[in-house]
């Protein structure tokens, strides 16, 4: 896997972009993204009445990728189909590290001209050795030099996230989400229709990579399997690898085939070998966002049973209920626990068995925070879940401003000393502006939170099995 590294470092890591057919249609959509790169930045563009356009933006532009002077790392590609052979010929004529794609048009359309110009290019890059990124996909994000695919990309830090995506929205999307869940992209790639360079390339290249520690991949379709299933399987043992497949329906398999041109296998086969190989299957975006935020955030554990802490007691049901059918353990607590509980505990309006319901207990703040300690400290319990609901907050907040603000503190300093995984689950209801100022708060300090019981109990449930199975 050593090799894929030095093969595909020039182009996930440039020092030098350009950026062939970029025009003011496109609102110059590529010179935009790459406004903050680090390195240096050309347009290629043969059409002089784009050039002011161009010139406005501080992009030196040529009319050839040929005449650029110094050498090309990395080549985005958004010119029409038919050229893009031209184009190709002088990526491979120039040398460059890797040539992405943005082209559409070839093997998902299902037509003739399509397909033959597919096929061209293919084979131009497969014999120059030529890394391929695509067609018909958006290419590589590295947020640490600037290399964007999308304006609202984040730039100049980094985290520890590798993401491949044969979908562009997918990538975009989790980028994005991700940021706002407290997850930073190390490197990803959109790739597209994968003619010369697959998932399988990626992820090994991926797997080598330093500052990545968790591997999320979308995908259609593998055109390598083997080698797909062989490093997989090792890249598991060292790295969480999470899968989401798409095309898993009859008619998402025909969807996959107008999009990527891919064919899609049989769910039981994609299920028997992610779970062979110790990987970890995901089956909407949301679950990919949830588990790689489980996977960074909480704390290692094998255990099932959880201790369960509910604002209200109709939410308590409701919350053990959500943790039981996802598979979790809802014990009771020590002896211990509950006689300690009984120390303190209003029971008026509220429980204390397993779920708690602290209804009457909100107030002092400490009292939520003892509560904590007490299911951190049971031996019957390996992990700590808080509902946190923000309309019941903003109510306390009426006459307690900073109630809020002094109760994630006080999360924040919980968290650091509790020895088990601990997530909240942030309940909105109609307080969703308030919902989202206060998700931001929670992952600045490092605490994990999921919009709903489901989510965060499937999360919690595959970041259990994950550890089981190393």
């Amino acid at each position: 896997m050593k090799d894929i590294v030095k093969k595909l470092d020039r182009a996930f890591n440039p020092r030098s972009v350009a950026v062939v057919g970029d025009k003011r249609e496109m609102d110059y959509m590529w010179l935009r993204s790459l406004a903050n790169f680090q390195g240096r930045l050309y347009s290629v563009q043969i059409d002089e009445k784009e050039l002011p356009g161009i010139e406005a933006l501080g992009v030196k532009n040529y009319f050839s990728l040929l005449d650029i002077p110094e050498s090309v790392d990395y080549v985005i590609v958004a010119v029409p189909r038919a050229v893009a052979p031209k184009i190709v010929k002088e990526c491979i004529d120039k040398k460059v590290g890797g040539v992405m794609l943005f082209t559409s048009g070839f093997a998902e359309t299902n037509t003739e001209e399509g397909i033959r110009l597919q096929e061209i290019i293919t084979e131009m890059a497969r014999e120059a050795d030529l890394n391929l990124i695509g067609p018909n996909c958006v290419g590589i994000f590295n947020p640490r030099i600037g290399l964007c695919h999308a304006v609202d990309q984040y730039y100049g830090d980094g985290g520890p996230v590798g993401f491949i995506s044969q979908s562009g929205t997918h990538a975009t999307y989790f980028s994005l989400v991700g940021a706002l869940n407290g997850i930073k992209i190390s490197k990803s790639v959109s790739y597209g229709n994968a003619v010369v360079l697959d998932c399988t390339d990626y992820m090994e290249y991926l797997a080598e990579d330093e500052d990545t520690k968790v591997i999320g991949m979308y995908i259609e379709g593998v055109r390598k399997g083997r080698q797909f299933f062989t490093s997989l399987r090792e890249i598991a043992k060292r790295k969480p690898v999470l899968i989401w497949k798409g095309g898993e329906t009859e008619e998402g398999t025909r969807a996959t085939a107008s999009h990527t041109a891919s064919l899609a296998e049989s769910p039981l086969v994609w299920d028997a070998l992610i779970k062979q190989c110790g990987a970890i299957k995901v089956d909407n975006f949301e679950e990919m966002v949830d588990t790689t935020k489980a996977l960074l955030y909480l704390k290692p554990t094998t255990g099932a049973r959880v201790g369960l802490c509910a604002m209200t007691g109709g939410q308590s049901v409701v919350i053990a209920d959500a943790f039981a059918k996802a598979g979790l353990e809802i014990p009771l607590l020590s002896e211990r626990s509950y006689q300690e509980f009984a120390s303190f505990f209003n029971i008026i309006g509220s429980s204390y068995r397993n779920p708690l319901d602290i209804s009457s207990n909100l107030i002092p703040m400490d009292n939520i925070i003892r509560c904590m300690d007490i299911l951190n400290e049971d031996e019957n319990l390996d992990s700590v879940v808080l509902e946190l609901s923000v309309a019941f907050l903003t109510r306390i907040a009426r006459f307690i401003p900073i109630f809020l603000d002094e109760l994630i503190d006080a999360l924040a300093l919980y968290n650091a000393r509790c020895n088990k995984p601990f997530l909240t689950i942030l309940v909105s209801v109609h307080a969703e502006t308030e919902a989202i100022e206060a998700r931001q708060k929670l992952v600045e300090r490092g605490i994990p939170s999921f919009p709903s019981f489901e989510r965060g109990a499937k999360a919690l449930k595959k970041v259990v099995e994950y550890y089981k199975s190393l």
